[in-house]
């Protein structure tokens, strides 16, 4: 059973906002009378990891004496809250956009000026995941003390990168490389995302930007001119049929003048404010990767602390894009991983499969052997670069960070470009709302202010290296135009190559390609896939719609299994998915959806070629709860 901690959360919210109401301007609320209310009238907070999570003795609603038949429960109105900015997603996107903004409006003498931050996790950076080495430009803007050590706040948890290995690799090989310049990490730290993000949350509360994770936005809300005014969350306890339970709860409506979308990659509010606004009119498809990763504890003997390496190559075939890493941190700590393009077109391949293969290769192995794999998970991320980047603003709000795309794909990294977003949407959102007292904002210069900064810049000059892994050569094309574009061009050539089909459509159909088997896991190296999925901490209540929409299952499988024999199976990197034997259907086979399993890597919503599942958020505070990722 998943834990309830959100209801709580969510009927203190609700009374807060009952207790408040009286007040004439709540735009002018400070934090400090909203606190103060929220101890005087219930028991005190629990501070967890800077967060509060507020403990409600409040009777929860029944609906009992309702016809369960024709109760609909939108028919009741949501209670709403209204902010000058609110944020959705507490990555660092979202928390550098919460703290440029507070810091600008403190500044400014408008402590007053609420910022509030919704974040779907139960605390904030439980579902942060990514094989981080972080450049530290934008956050030695944000906080320039950030790792002083006279500072006693400071950020701890880095290790220095020292030394850079690139490979290529064969079955048994591993064969030295040239790197671009693009991938000198000199200046740079090896990190756990996951560690940074949380304190990055306590940095943002310290300032008076009020977090509420557990929340998960759901829905837009727009203006009757259809402008964006805000955000919904989910109601809570519905059951699985669609009705509600004793302890169902109405979402709740946060009202803001601006709102930020810093969801991460292929966020659920992002894509209706894409198709809404239509976004992408200027702009290419988004391309993406799919990264699984695992910590290791290994032995101290090996440990090279600062070590960063990344592989090509082996396990993935040539027609597949993608790459292998692993980094050196903390104690005796390493982060492994594989990225793979989602365009592969073999729907017998299976990143999770190609990952442990990985591991076996003398080059990983030799560091994992004797080690402890403490914790595992996946997640999407986009790859389609400059050429991808769409409109970022809109009317009533904006794109920040990786929902957005910033990340520098030869790079590999975009939690500099992501927080430098927020940075400057936040600089673009208090300008906007101090001169301009009504109607509906418009960020024009946030997007200006992202063409004249180093994000474009950055970007515009690796935009032909990822889309040139689409060539006849496959990898070895790729590779060789990349180091003309790093050592020659240096990203000024006169053009701009296009991606090719979309992640779906790349998908061959099962009998045009070779099926490939897979070693059965040794347990100490690689593992099957329900023993990693138990490392990620994933929680989620059964009872509950499934959050992974498909309109008809038994029509999905009839378009699906003939074609492409169980590639959901496959792609999902949590055995979500699966086609069971059934001799009562004509296939004779059922699709089964595991949600309870969901990692929330998204890659079900990118790689299904008919496109017939669609992501969206479940009840707040569930999912994976990662740590040292």
């Amino acid at each position: 059973m998943a834990s309830r901690t959100s209801y709580p959360v969510n009927l203190i919210r609700r009374n807060l906002v009952n207790a408040t109401r009286s007040q004439k301007s709540p735009l002018s609320r400070p934090m400090s009378h909203l606190r103060s209310i929220l101890q005087y009238r219930y028991r005190p907070a629990v501070r967890i990891v800077g967060q509060r999570r507020a403990i409600c003795n409040t009777t929860r609603r029944s609906f009992a004496d309702v016809n369960e038949d024709a109760f609909d429960p939108r028919q009741l109105d949501r209670e709403s809250d209204e902010v000058d900015v609110c944020i959705v997603g507490g990555g660092p996107a979202g928390l550098s956009a919460a703290i440029k903004l507070k810091q600008i409006a403190n500044d400014a003498g408008n402590e007053g000026f609420r910022v509030l931050l919704l974040e779907k996790s139960g605390e904030i950076g439980d579902h942060i995941l990514s094989g981080n080495v972080m450049e530290p430009s934008a956050i030695s803007e944000l906080i320039p003390d950030w790792n002083d050590p006279e500072n006693p706040y400071r950020f701890e948890h880095v290790t220095p990168a020292k030394v850079d290995k690139m490979r290529f690799l064969t079955k048994n090989r591993a064969i030295p490389i040239p790197a671009p310049s693009q991938m000198n990490n000199h200046g740079n730290y090896i990190l756990s995302l996951n560690q940074f993000t949380k304190w990055l949350g306590e940095r943002a509360e310290e300032i008076g930007v009020e977090i509420y994770p557990g929340f998960a936005a759901s829905e837009l809300l727009y203006t009757r001119e259809g402008a964006v005014k805000g955000v919904a969350t989910n109601d809570l306890g519905i059951g699985r049929d669609g009705k509600p339970k004793d302890t169902f709860q109405r979402g709740m409506e946060f009202h803001a003048r601006v709102t930020l979308l810093a969801e991460g990659c292929h966020g659920s509010l992002t894509k209706q404010a894409i198709k809404k606004f239509d976004l992408r009119r200027d702009s290419q498809h988004q391309t993406y990767g799919l990264g699984v990763k695992e910590v290791w504890e290994i032995d101290p003997a090996k440990f090279e602390p600062g070590l960063i390496v990344h592989s090509m190559g082996y396990p993935l075939p040539s027609d597949t894009y993608g790459g292998g890493w692993m980094y050196h941190f903390g104690d005796n700590l390493v982060s492994i991983g594989l990225v793979v393009g989602l365009d592969y077109p073999n729907p017998w391949l299976a990143p999770y499969g190609e990952f442990q293969k990985m591991k076996h290769h003398p080059l990983y192995k030799h560091y994992l052997e004797g080690g402890k794999c403490i914790s595992y998970g996946a997640r999407a991320l986009n790859e389609g670069g400059f050429q991808s980047i769409p409109k970022c603003a809109f009317p009533g709000g904006a794109l920040i960070g990786d929902t957005a795309g910033f990340l520098n794909v030869p790079k590999i990294k975009g939690t500099h470009t992501a927080m430098r977003s927020g940075m400057l949407a936040a600089e673009a959102t208090y300008s906007a709302l101090t001169t301009n007292d009504e109607g509906t904002v418009f960020l024009f210069d946030y997007e200006d202010k992202l063409r004249s900064s180093t994000i474009w810049s950055e970007l515009k000059q690796v935009r032909n290296m990822r889309p040139s892994f689409h060539n006849p050569l496959g990898l070895y094309g790729g590779i060789l135009y990349s180091g003309l574009e790093a050592f020659l061009f240096r990203g000024k050539s006169p053009w701009t190559l296009k991606h090719k089909k979309t992640d779906y459509a790349a998908t061959k159909k099962a009998d045009q390609c070779k099926k490939i088997e897979y070693p059965k896991p040794d347990g100490k190296i690689s593992f099957d896939i329900l023993t990693s999925v138990s490392r990620t901490g994933t929680n989620h209540e059964e009872d509950q719609p499934v959050h992974l929409r498909v309109a008809d299952w038994d029509k999905h499988a009839k378009e699906e299994w003939p074609q492409f024999k169980g590639v959901e199976n496959r792609f999902c990197p949590a055995g979500v998915y699966e086609y069971v034997e059934d001799e009562s259907k004509e296939l004779g086979v059922r699709f089964q959806i595991n949600a309870q399993n969901c990692i929330h890597c998204k890659t079900c919503d990118i790689k299904v070629p008919n496109q017939g599942i669609n992501w969206t958020t479940p009840q707040g505070g569930e999912g994976p709860k990662y740590t040292m990722t």
